[in-house]
């Protein structure tokens, strides 16, 4: 199977491993650790060694022989490679439970994001106040992405009221959207969706769970005919 390429020329599936390396990489920093092996950041990271170099090799970062890997630049450079070196303005949309929790997610500055608003179609929720911010109506969406500069929204909406949203979203101009809602989205091509459906990954360890169970009990008959 090809792997897709994205217009940088780094496969998407690379591309979905950086974030996992630039944290253990800071928490490496963190730790005052300036040096760090291929093998020691792989195992960080979740994902073989060899994985770990190709990987790097696809940004022109090849370690040095005996030595290893210079956390800092590693860092810097991968933080380069993911757009992370000017900071990116997110709106968040659909201030309900799950909303409130991902505005006040603390991780945001670190990782290069800052979330400057929130929006809502609830009256009862609109001029209230969430992690610093007052939270704005929906009806000034498309003025809220020009006024603040929004280059990624949030959505986090009810499965009915995404696509409409969504349509507005991609109207004014912004071209990545992270997916909490319930649904597949139908956006241009040139427009980037990543969804985060909770439901469904509870299904798939679900499946997991059923088929260890099924496996540990057909060993146990074969032990108890043998």
């Amino acid at each position: 199977m090809v792997e897709s390429v994205n217009e940088s020329g780094i496969p998407g599936a690379t591309v979905a491993r950086l974030p996992f390396y630039l944290r253990a990489l800071r928490d490496l920093a963190a730790r005052g650790v300036s040096t760090t092996s291929s093998v020691d950041l792989a195992e960080l990271a979740g994902v073989g060694s060899a994985q770990l170099r190709k990987d790097l090799s696809f940004l022109g970062s090849y370690g040095t022989r005996g030595v290893g890997y210079d956390v800092d630049s590693l860092a810097t450079y991968i933080s380069s490679a993911l757009g992370l070196v000017e900071e990116h303005k997110i709106a968040i949309v659909g201030i309900g439970n799950l909303g409130h929790a991902l505005a006040n997610y603390s991780g945001y500055g670190s990782r290069g994001f800052q979330v400057v608003a929130l929006l809502d179609a609830s009256s009862a929720v609109v001029g209230s106040t969430a992690a610093g911010l007052v939270v704005e109506h929906t009806d000034a969406l498309e003025d809220v992405v020009a006024r603040h500069g929004v280059s990624i929204v949030v959505l986090a909406t009810p499965a009915s009221a995404a696509q409409p949203v969504t349509d507005r979203i991609v109207a004014a101009g912004v071209k990545e959207i992270l997916n909490f809602a319930p649904c597949a989205l139908q956006v241009p091509d040139d427009v980037d969706v990543r969804s985060v459906d909770v439901g469904s990954e509870l299904q798939i360890l679900a499946f997991h769970s059923q088929a260890r169970a099924l496996a540990s009990g057909v060993a146990r008959g074969a032990v108890a005919g043998a």
